[in-house]
């Protein structure tokens, strides 16, 4: 394992961490909302690593990445956009896929408005939102994030720790295991919730990036997500032309870490189509 220092967006330090082949087909794994690199292990501790050249980072605001004050740091998509290129650029990535959980979608649809697709190979949008105002609440975004917003966002520590473990028990359609849990609990809970609040000020819909995607993209979707929901899935496959889905079944917000095995099957084989489109 590497660990790197990129210099992102507004010259913003992102912790970066690298796995695998220097040599092999790319992939950056992009967490969500309140989320952190750790989320990704069932990917860098797997077999994915002896076949490709994984990379994972923290989002700004989260983790060990620095966390600026001014909230248009968040709440603008440039920002955002700059940080994926310069991990792209810094890192000699060459044509990664990008896969994107929750938030991320925003966050992969701010990078190609800004800098297009020619320097990726495809993405692979997992439980991932692409909308994000007032009419997607209850119809795209569900219950299990509108429901725990106010208290992440609150600036009542209790009221974080109580919305923030609700919200990681809802991310997944069965519990985890119990140290599988606390970690998460962690890493979560270390997010400033004014970083959470910036996060969701946002109007975002990215349907002009959806419609003008030309490299593959596969939609991987739990349909017992109540993150979000089943119906942003659909939004996905009916806006993008060039999307299939992988629908898990009895599966919450997190089929990579649900079904881990399934997932990473399936990511290679995209990666490996991607690869060679």
């Amino acid at each position: 394992m590497k660990i790197h220092s990129v210099i992102g967006g507004g010259d913003v330090k992102l912790h970066v961490r690298e796995w695998g082949k220097a040599d092999a087909p790319a992939i950056l794994f992009i967490h969500g909302w309140s989320q952190n690199h750790l989320c990704w292990r069932k990917q860098y501790e797997s077999v994915l690593a002896d076949a490709f050249r994984l990379v994972a980072f923290d989002l700004r605001g989260h983790g060990m990445s620095e966390a600026p004050e001014a909230q248009q740091q968040y709440t603008e998509p440039k920002p955002w956009a700059d940080d994926i290129a310069a991990i792209v650029g810094q890192l000699g990535l060459n044509r990664p896929v990008l896969v994107g959980w929750s938030y991320a979608g925003f966050i992969i649809c701010d990078y190609v408005r800004a800098y297009g697709q020619d320097a990726i190979a495809g993405v692979n949008f997992v439980g991932a939102a692409v909308t994000l105002d007032r009419a997607a609440f209850g119809v795209l975004i569900g219950p299990g994030f509108l429901d725990h917003v106010p208290g992440a966002t609150a600036g009542d520590f209790l009221s974080n720790v109580q919305a923030i473990r609700e919200f990681v028990q809802g991310c997944t359609a069965r519990p985890l295991p119990r140290d599988e849990y606390e970690v998460a609990l962690c890493w979560n809970i270390v997010v400033a919730p004014t970083v959470r609040a910036a996060l969701v000020t946002r109007a975002i819909n990215s349907d002009d990036v959806l419609t003008m995607l030309e490299r593959p993209v596969l939609m991987t979707q739990g349909r017992s997500d109540t993150v979000i929901l089943p119906a942003m899935g659909d939004h996905i496959l009916k806006t993008c032309p060039t999307s299939t889905a992988s629908w898990y079944p009895e599966t919450g917000h997190a089929p990579f870490i649900e079904d881990s095995s399934r997932f990473n099957r399936e990511l290679a084989d995209f990666v490996r189509k991607a690869a060679t489109s």
